[in-house]
């Protein structure tokens, strides 16, 4: 497809603006002034639609195809949710306005969307206190082992490691290793953490445990109840990573089961998928003992009903985001919640277990499936006896979903599978995707053995064929060099005749 440059023509325009009453160089400062017409494209109106409406057909995305896409799944994001946070009341609300008690009038609808998102997410994580500040799920984890080391600084522990199973999201060590931690890597046993390797590593030095429960392969964590009686002997904290969370949401809090800080994805678990860098939300949420140290300002409720922003907290680890987070983000999380009500959460959890494991049944005889038991909202096959006898990997099966229309699983991740796809069919998918995806995939498995070399080869039908990746990335081109200098050419024609 042609960059807007190659199809741009002199004196073509989209606009007619009128005429200046007063010459444009007279209102502004000559050193301000251009000495050469920007390079910009000629495009007429219908020229500028169809050139991006092309574009938008040319990617994938959560509105026009299926995302089994673990572990943090671009879900489809509900088209009120958007309605919602495009209220002019709420997008016209300046952060700076005065949040003084009494002088708060003009924020109180705000104030309250954030006060009872806090409230909302405390009662399905069992958590007692939450900031809604981290902008994101990597930056809540740092959030959370800030919040851990605030804790024991503060009572004087000399803590230096934070334990992390095998299995973990990759931002776990990172995050832990950015707050200053050594990390241990805990192995895991059948899928899970194991505590009998868990009490070989466990000692006074231990601030804390990063987990992820249900974990990346899908898998809930049986031994759960001995893991925090064995960190909580210590003193150190568990941290639960809530990536996974729309798993066991209405089923379990976590909190009741021992966890001391928690982490939610709010553009994942309540429907405001990110894509693309952003924006996302990751509040964080506390047991009684650590709400002290929350990142400030926090939103009161006063007892006549109003709202304002408290910064009294001698003990916080203060500001961890500008503002108070992703506004927009935790407002769309905020309508779902309101939308689902105390039988929606639950369905989301019962929903999306069921469509795992239909998934894991029928593709069961297919492909491998190393922990082929019971799963909650995901679980990984492999694909490594089919690399080892016909050379198709798990990107080539990748790359040969998206012929089919599909968005490719999560692959070799984790780490722990060898030649895995981790996938995740989520709970808004009907049993008619899912069917076709799985028909589709089988397809694939079949045409591999048969003739791989067509599979190895894919995608045969995307604007992009199977790219050097290597060289994309060292010798990366962003422009379209021909169209651009006949722009700039025409350009420099038309600056010489004036």
């Amino acid at each position: 497809m042609k960059t807007v440059f190659a199809t741009s023509r002199p004196g073509r325009a989209g606009v007619w603006p009128p005429a200046p009453q007063t010459e444009p160089a007279a209102l502004i400062e000559p050193r301000l002034l251009r000495e050469k017409r920007p390079c910009l494209p000629e495009l007429s109106e219908l020229d500028v639609v169809r050139h991006f409406t092309g574009l938008s057909r040319l990617n994938f995305s959560v509105d026009g195809n299926f995302y089994p896409l673990g572990s943090c799944t671009m879900k489809y994001n509900p088209k009120f949710t958007e309605a919602v946070a495009a209220h002019p009341g709420f997008t016209a609300l300046h952060p700076l306005i005065p949040q003084l008690r009494g002088a708060g009038h003009f924020t109180q609808g705000a104030l309250e969307v954030l006060y009872e998102t806090e409230r909302f997410l405390c009662a399905i994580t069992g958590m007692h206190a939450f900031t809604l500040q981290p902008l994101a799920g990597a930056h809540g984890e740092l959030t959370g082992v800030m919040l851990m080391a605030a804790y024991h600084r503060d009572k004087g522990n000399r803590k230096t490691t934070i334990l992390v199973p095998d299995s973990a999201h990759g931002t776990n060590p990172a995050s832990a290793a950015i707050a200053g931690y050594q990390v241990v890597s805990i192995p895991s046993h059948e899928g899970i953490i194991d505590p009998a390797a868990m009490e070989k590593v466990l000692n006074e030095d231990v601030a804390g445990l990063m987990m992820t429960c249900p974990n990346t392969l899908g898998l809930f964590e049986r031994h759960l109840p001995r893991i925090v009686e064995l960190v909580h002997s210590v003193d150190g904290l568990l941290y639960y990573d809530g990536a996974n969370l729309n798993a066991i949401m209405g089923k379990m809090r976590v909190g009741d089961a021992g966890f001391d800080i928690v982490h939610i994805n709010l553009h994942k678990t309540f429907a405001t998928p990110h894509g693309g860098g952003g924006p996302g939300a990751g509040p964080v949420g506390v047991s009684a003992r650590l709400e002290p140290y929350l990142p400030i300002s926090r939103v009161v409720k006063l007892e006549d009903g109003q709202y304002y922003l408290n910064y009294d907290y001698p003990k916080s680890i203060g500001y961890i985001a500008p503002f108070y987070g992703n506004f927009g983000v935790i407002l769309k999380a905020y309508a779902y919640l309101l939308r689902l009500g105390r039988e929606g959460v639950v369905r989301v959890a019962e929903n999306a277990v069921l469509a795992a494991n239909y998934l894991r049944a029928r593709l069961r005889g297919h492909l491998e499936i190393p922990y082929d038991r019971t799963c909650m909202h995901e679980f990984v096959a492999s694909v490594a006896e089919l690399a080892a006898s016909h050379g198709v990997r798990a990107l080539d099966i990748a790359k040969a979903l998206l012929d089919r229309g599909h968005y490719a699983p999560t692959i070799y991740f984790p780490l722990i599978v060898k030649e895995c796809l981790m996938i995740e069919p989520t709970e808004t998918e009907s049993k008619e995707t899912l069917d076709g995806f799985v028909d589709d995939l089988v397809d694939i498995v079949k045409t591999a053995r048969i003739n791989p070399a067509a599979i190895q080869a894919a995608p045969h039908h995307l604007p992009v064929a199977r790219l050097d990746e290597v060289r994309a990335a060292r010798a990366m081109e962003l422009t379209d060099d021909a169209g651009l200098s006949e722009v700039m050419e025409i350009t420099a024609e038309s600056d010489t005749h004036a």
